[in-house]
């Protein structure tokens, strides 16, 4: 809104565009794990596969948070705000609670199962509906630059990591063996009161009324079923595929990077690709207000994926990539695109629903529809790890043990699945007809 006699109360910079980032730039910070999942399980007397399974139920948690509490924030965003701020902050301490009580007692099953908890389930909960919380607020306000405003907030949340990895990195180093626990304790303090100034400025635009008798009845069935239920299933899927190719790609990233010889470069494009994964949410978001059908952007992200994949495929990229500026440099670039893509995929979401199935329940149906990035954070990790695992052999490269063979095949399956992404965009996800736009721009109203 303008400026004027409403002054700040109601301005869309302080009411949604800061408070969203304030709150995902926060939880956005729990892609960190990488920068500090070996220090637990050493401190902790445990494997690093063990202690992985936090970050897995935190993800999992984080979709089926948003799916179920949706509704908690479609009727009350401080109610869910506040939810997510005392979850995550918790989560955060507990966490290093648990980390302490561990190095106390190496090999304690306590202290894992507890990390599992505070980290995976209690933050995981902070985590799914401190995401959707901002995000209808941004819509309203934003009404004529949605991908933009949505852009923007999911921004903060790709960028936190790379926000987040130096300050982490630092303090680790500076504080010693008790710097692991010790900065859980203080970030999630200084995220508690970041959050919780998010959700004391986060509001709704006055004039914005939520849908009232029949309308605020009816189920997230019945919205979905509005149109063909084929076309729900198509985003389901197609964005839970690009999550999963994207997870799939990114958790060997560390690796592949070493593999073409570039190990002492992995911080750096570690952050590159962060900058990358954050550029694409604002990026592709913004980009789509322009066209006059959002899916397309998706089409663009699946067409950019497929190419690079084949590219680095039949050029055996990861295999032959060290000592070979072209190769290296192709390698890197499926890299970026695939960050960018994955990012592109996730602030696109909630303004591609909308423009679908009208604003009235877009917050609990993008819930939903997050339940893909739970089994997807399942899901991509896992078959990584497991084709890795199974395929090729551990070899070195410039003095790294790696497995070019076992990287370069999960570009095989990767390929395959964005093949499938882009038939479903194609096919099933459709644009709405005349009729049904006049029936979605009465909810929008």
């Amino acid at each position: 809104m303008s400026k004027g006699s409403k002054g700040w109360r109601e301005n869309k910079w302080l009411r949604a565009a800061i408070p969203a980032l304030l709150l995902h730039c926060s939880i956005g910070t729990v892609y960190c794990w990488s920068i500090f999942g070996q220090e637990i399980a050493d401190y902790i007397g445990f494997s690093k596969g063990a202690t992985e399974w936090a970050f897995s139920l935190a993800i999992f948690f984080l979709g089926m948070s948003a799916a179920f509490l949706g509704n908690v924030v479609e009727k009350d965003i401080h109610k869910s705000s506040l939810i997510a701020t005392i979850c995550f902050s918790l989560g955060m301490v507990g966490t290093g609670g648990f980390i302490f009580y561990g190095g106390m007692n190496p090999g304690n099953p306590i202290a894992l199962i507890g990390i599992y908890l505070c980290y995976g389930v209690i933050m995981g909960i902070g985590l799914g509906t401190g995401y959707l919380s901002p995000v209808k607020t941004l819509m309203l306000w934003f009404a004529d630059r949605k991908g933009l405003a949505t852009g923007l907030a999911v921004a903060g949340f790709g960028a936190a990591k790379a926000i987040a990895s130096p300050i982490m990195q630092g303090m680790l180093g500076s504080m010693g063996e008790s710097g692991i626990y010790k900065m859980f304790w203080i970030l999630g303090a200084v995220y508690f009161v970041m959050m919780f100034v998010g959700h004391l400025l986060l509001k709704k635009p006055e004039g914005w009324h939520e849908p009232q008798g029949k309308d605020a009845k009816q189920s997230i069935m019945s919205v979905i079923k509005s149109r063909k239920i084929t076309n729900y299933i198509g985003i389901w899927l197609m964005f839970y595929i690009n999550i999963t190719c994207g997870l799939a790609l990114l958790s060997q990233e560390k690796m592949i990077v070493k593999c073409i010889g570039l190990a002492g470069s992995v911080g750096v494009i570690s952050t590159i690709s962060a900058i990358f994964n954050a550029g694409g949410r604002l990026g592709f978001s913004a980009w789509g207000d322009k066209m006059k059908d959002r899916n397309t952007i998706y089409k663009i992200i699946f067409v950019l994926s497929i190419v690079f994949t084949a590219l680095t495929i039949f050029t055996g990229g990861i295999v032959n990539g060290a000592g070979n500026v072209v190769l290296i440099a192709l390698v890197l670039i499926l890299i970026m695109v695939v960050n960018a893509g994955y990012g592109g995929g996730f602030s696109n979401v909630p303004t591609l629903l909308s423009d679908h199935y009208g604003m009235g329940s877009i917050s609990a149906l993008h819930g939903i529809t997050l339940s893909a990035w739970a089994f997807a954070g399942l899901s991509g990790n896992q078959l990584a790890s497991w084709i890795v695992n199974h395929f090729g052999e551990t070899v070195e490269v410039a003095g790294n043990m790696v497995n070019p063979v076992g990287y370069q095949t999960v570009l095989y399956v990767t390929i395959v699945l964005y093949i499938v992404a882009m038939a479903l965009s194609m096919l099933f996800v459709k644009k709405p007809s005349e009729e049904e736009q006049v029936a979605l721009d009465a909810t929008k109203a």
